[in-house]
């Protein structure tokens, strides 16, 4: 693998940064820059990319690509190199290959053994399951083992030969946790066992959406339910230390189908990423949600997803919002209900009592309906001192968080027309030396790609527009809190508004943040599982 040493100047004017706390006021604060413009150091494209990870030594990146997954050497982060790109693994077997592979994750104390799940949604006839794979020659990656699931895999986490799996079955949506060599079921966890009142609350607002585990403790995003922390130590009993913004299950039970689906695209909560600083007691919270308009609950106006019969199958396509004068002064007025939320920082310390510290927002959207201009948090990384943030086509972001009840704004960077982030992760520590990288899903035609960037402060030249400066507050239902400013009179591009590839189908399981690719299949969670039951 190539490796030099690797020195740049950096990027960047005087920057500021905004920060709320959690029913706080508004903060800014300067911070230190470098010399000239905030930009990429480098970019490869990779068809299909969604998450990526990174070697602890920080010279090799894996990406889930879809339909497969990828190495690319970061060495030298001014060119980035394709190391391997797998397509269409398992496709020797039944039901094969492995599709919608959204999520790949590192061993987080084995690096050598990589992760490849999917399908991220429900695929009428396909296999479902993860496959562990040897990267210790990361251009000749080599599949050691699968294993089958009956349920899809959105995301997962994987710690000392355990996979912790999303195992969303539209009932109880339980955390599951397996051996990665036997392939052997440890345990399984739903919160429907911490209540049984959860029961009763539609699936799609108790979705497990994603799980990070530091040491013996899981950190588990239940989309509505909340974040729940859960001592792992024993797999086969998992038992609960605290929750953070968990409601109480009554509330949400008693609402009907069409509040639920409300519910599940407004906020609060939509409790979507959640990870932990490397001392596990400063927990982030990234929170996917949408905006609404209030006159109207059809379909063509605020294209949510429809529920089906079991965990919700979307059956509307969200319609890209128009990049119009007009789409930027809809925005201006007051129309909305909700829109993009941002990320929540936390003091977990005492998981039985945590306590909020700040939040930072989301970036403004021309259209921040389900349908329009994703600028809602995404996936993330916290370092000792540093947040390194996603926000689809609402840039990538740095945050100084050494004061984690004030975070400073460090860098951002943005092009709606091409780039659409899923996640942002640091290779290499240092202002000099260091960088990150950020893997879009790239915009209409624009390819995706995974990005190299500074890790250093500095300011974006002339920055594309996404929203022009406000005239009126929107209506919310909600304290949540965007971030307002004056642009270019460019309102932004539009995103094709899937978080999935459009030539995937797939089923969504219940909460939006699933994907929208589920408009194209139109089959049912229930008529899913028939089916692999057929298979099988």
């Amino acid at each position: 693998m190539r490796r030099r040493e690797f020195f740049r100047t950096g990027a960047g004017l005087l920057g500021s940064a905004v920060a709320v706390g959690l029913g706080g006021s508004l903060v800014s604060a300067p911070t230190a820059a470098h010399p000239g413009p905030y930009e990429p150091y480098g970019s490869i494209d990779v068809e299909g990319a969604k998450e990526a990870v990174v070697a602890p030594d920080g010279e090799t990146a894996y990406l889930a690509t879809t339909t497969g997954y990828a190495a690319v050497d970061v060495s030298v982060p001014d060119r980035p190199r394709l190391l391997a790109d797998v397509r269409e693994p398992l496709a020797d077997r039944d039901g094969g290959p492995l599709r919608g592979i959204f999520d790949v994750k590192l061993d987080a104390t084995d690096p050598t053994t990589l992760v490849v799940a999917g399908p991220a949604n429900p695929l009428s006839g396909a296999i479902s399951g993860f496959l562990v794979v040897d990267v210790s020659d990361p251009e000749s990656p080599t599949e050691q083992a699968f294993h089958e699931t009956p349920f899809p895999i959105h995301n997962c986490f994987v710690r000392d030969g355990v996979a912790y799996l999303t195992g969303n079955d539209g009932g109880r949506n339980p955390l599951v946790v397996r051996d990665i060599e036997s392939g052997a079921e440890l345990g399984r966890w739903s919160v429907i066992d911490a209540d049984e009142t959860w029961d009763e609350v539609a699936s799609r607002l108790r979705s497990i959406h994603d799980v990070y585990v530091h040491g013996s403790t899981a950190f588990v995003a239940l989309w509505d339910a909340g974040t729940w922390i859960l001592d792992v130590s024993d797999p086969a009993s998992p038992t609960v230390l605290g929750t953070v913004d968990a409601p109480d299950p009554s509330s949400l039970a008693e609402l009907a189908a069409e509040a639920a689906r409300r519910e599940a695209t407004l906020p609060p909560r939509n409790h979507h990423y959640v990870a932990t600083d490397p001392s596990g007691t400063l927990l982030g919270v990234g929170r996917e949600t949408w905006a609404l308009r209030p006159a109207a609950s059809d379909a063509t106006s605020t294209a949510t997803p429809k529920e089906g019969d079991v965990g919700g199958a979307t059956d509307t396509t969200p319609t890209p919002a128009p990049r119009t004068a007009a789409t930027a002064t809809a925005t201006a007025s007051s129309e909305y209900v909700g829109g993009p939320s941002g990320i929540d920082l936390w003091d977990v310390a005492d998981p039985a009592d945590p306590v909020p510290l700040a939040t930072i927002p989301a970036p403004p959207s021309p259209d921040p309906t389900y349908g329009g201009v994703w600028t809602t948090a995404h996936n993330f990384e916290l370092t000792d001192s540093v947040l390194y943030s996603s926000w689809y086509q609402g840039g990538v972001k740095r945050h100084d968080i050494s004061e984690p009840s004030a975070p400073r704004e460090l860098s951002w960077w943005r092009d709606p027309d091409v780039a659409r982030f899923w996640t942002a992760r640091l290779a290499r520590p240092g202002e000099r030396e260091g960088f990150f990288v950020a893997s879009s899903m790239g915009v209409g035609d624009g390819p995706a790609r995974l990005y190299t960037f500074p890790d250093h402060a500095g300011q974006q030249a002339d920055p594309p527009g996404i929203l022009p400066e406000r005239t009126a507050t929107p209506a919310t239902e909600v304290s949540t809190t965007a971030s307002e400013e004056t642009t270019s009179d460019d309102a932004g591009a539009t995103a094709d508004a899937t978080e999935a590839a459009t030539d995937d189908p797939g089923v969504d399981i219940g909460a939006p943040g699933f994907g929208a690719t589920a408009a194209v299949a139109g089959f049912s969670l229930a008529a899913w599982r028939l089916l692999r039951r057929s298979r099988e």
